[in-house]
């Protein structure tokens, strides 16, 4: 059966939502569809009212497999706050225009209010013919239902499409239907990792990322690429990592043969030893705006907590993964020191670390992985190496990062550390590390970190699985006293071999600090 008024299948899939500027009174609800469609729309009930929101198509077309893709994105507003809406998405030419598809979603609360959002990056799609893709990345959806955040934070590396670059949007295709079983409901907030860069595909290669999402403004020429919102007392600050790493880590041709795009595209085909390296995209601007952002918020009353996000790591010791990036310590670390950010909450390595709070920077401390000479890693310095006897932590005095790589993909950190220290040891990018010459003819590699440092900020390692999903319930407390966040990693044993729904606790933690209302 076609849809109504047209032989182009327009049925609407791949549904998510994502907060506006203001998550107590704007909503975005966006998606796909096979064809264009016809009249698309939002159909919004709210205590026995209804309205129709129209959508606004937006398109890109596939830079190696020539494909256009259709999304449409409706802004729901002038919502209230901290209530329930229903909704339906149809078009005209929707197969399911009889009986289209319906969800509901819960605005922000405004001013100081209890509420909880989950955290993970590197998710993957459940679908096993796509490189690193993993069974898991269902259980991992699945796992944000279990918790029923009012919203989740997604890290970066959504699908990995760029490592399937024949076809990438049905790569984004399978995450999109895998995510709306959860992003349906609630608002998935994004950030752009390396593996969301593919060839052909805008100038920094992140129209597929772009189109699909609409984000929060953030007034640059960089509209999606960073952005920010609060709920309740939190400010929630969303990076794009790869404009200041080190590491050279977004599409990849590795050889002996080229990649040739679909004929027509008109693009040439793109030789072996091709990388995507988008390092200083913006300029600076990003940085400016994140400064003017947390300059801004380390002054408002209204905010007690300042929460980073982004792809790439400053603080991790993974072995098997990237490790830790001195673009970011020396371009953002000094920022959130500044302006005092209480969490950063990252993806990129597929395993789950947690720092000390962590203030300043150790100089001249690391070494280079092959001479041993000395290396400026920019060590963060932490504040504490112990936890306090009340066992919980103020993040006034440093900022916690958090490793949150294993939402459907992994590889587990290993036990163990200096022979000499006993510490982590921490691999460190200290330079841009573009494609060499592989072993075999025509081959290319990306080398890996330069440095390492002992990781003596490193406060906690999952060394049992790499998957996990992390739960933050925000209590703002009273006028005057302490507001804390409670939070807890729970982690899937035995997904590393099959995959499983059992996420079972790993640690809590909270934080505590007097309310800025009552300074």
């Amino acid at each position: 059966m076609t849809g109504r008024g047209s032989g182009a299948d327009g049925t609407p899939e791949q549904i998510h939502l994502t907060w506006g500027e203001d998550p107590s009174t704007i909503v975005w609800v966006s998606w796909a569809s096979p064809a264009p469609a016809l009249a698309p729309r939002v159909l919004v009930r709210h205590s026995g009212s209804a309205d129709t929101v129209h959508a606004v198509q937006r398109t890109y077309t596939d830079g190696i497999d020539g494909r256009t893709i259709f999304t449409y994105h409706a802004k729901l507003e002038r919502l209230r706050p901290a209530s329930t809406y229903h909704y339906s998405v149809t078009c005209d030419n929707d197969r399911h225009g009889g009986r289209p598809f319906t969800a509901s979603f819960q605005t922000a609360p405004r001013g100081r209010a209890p509420f909880r959002w989950t955290s993970y990056g590197d998710l993957s799609t459940p679908n096993t013919s796509w490189m690193l893709s993993s069974p898991q990345s269902r259980h991992a959806v699945q796992a944000v239902e279990r918790f029923a955040p009012l919203f989740h934070l997604l890290n970066g590396d959504l699908c990995y499409a760029n490592l399937n670059p024949r076809t990438q949007p049905a790569v984004w295709a399978d995450f999109g239907r895998n995510t709306q079983l959860s992003a349906a409901w609630r608002p998935w907030m994004p950030c752009p990792g390396n593996h969301e860069i593919e060839f052909h595909n805008g100038p920094q290669g992140l129209d597929s990322y772009l189109t699909r999402y609409s984000l929060p403004a953030n007034g640059t020429a960089f509209p999606g690429l960073w952005y920010c919102f609060q709920v309740g007392s939190v400010l929630f600050v969303s990076l794009s990592a790869d404009d200041v790493v080190h590491q050279d880590s977004g599409a990849f041709v590795a050889g002996p043969a080229p990649l040739r795009p679909a004929p027509i595209t008109g693009n040439a085909p793109i030789e072996p030893g091709t990388s995507l390296y988008i390092h200083g995209y913006s300029g600076g601007a990003q940085t400016r705006w994140l400064e003017a952002t947390l300059s801004a918020a380390s002054t408002n009353p209204s905010i007690d907590w300042i929460v980073v996000q982004m792809h790439q790591d400053a603080l991790s010791s993974s072995k098997y993964g990237n490790g830790s990036d001195k673009g970011i310590r020396e371009s953002w670390l000094p920022l959130f020191d500044r302006y005092g950010v209480d969490l950063v909450l990252c993806g990129h390595d597929h395993d789950y670390e947690r720092s000390w709070p962590v203030r300043g920077c150790n100089h001249h401390v690391g070494r280079d992985a092959i001479t041993g000479a000395p290396v400026d890693t920019w060590q963060p310095r932490p504040v504490v190496t112990d936890t306090p006897a009340d066992g919980r932590f103020d993040t006034t005095h440093g900022t916690i990062h958090f490793i949150l790589g294993g939402g459907g993909t992994n590889s587990p950190l290993e036990p163990g550390g200096s022979p000499t220290s006993g510490r982590p040891q921490a691999k460190v990018t200290t330079r841009a590390n573009r494609p060499v010459p592989g072993a075999r003819p025509g081959t290319f590699v990306k080398p890996g970190a330069d440095a390492v440092e002992d990781a003596i900020w490193s406060a906690q390692r999952d060394t049992d699985t790499g998957y996990g999903i992390a739960v933050f319930d925000v209590d703002p407390g009273i006028a005057g006293g302490e507001t804390t966040i409670t939070i807890s990693y729970h982690h899937a044993l035995g997904a590393d071999r099959v995959p499983t729904s059992n996420y079972e606790l790993f640690e809590t933690i909270v934080l505590a600090k007097r309310r800025r209302d009552g300074e």
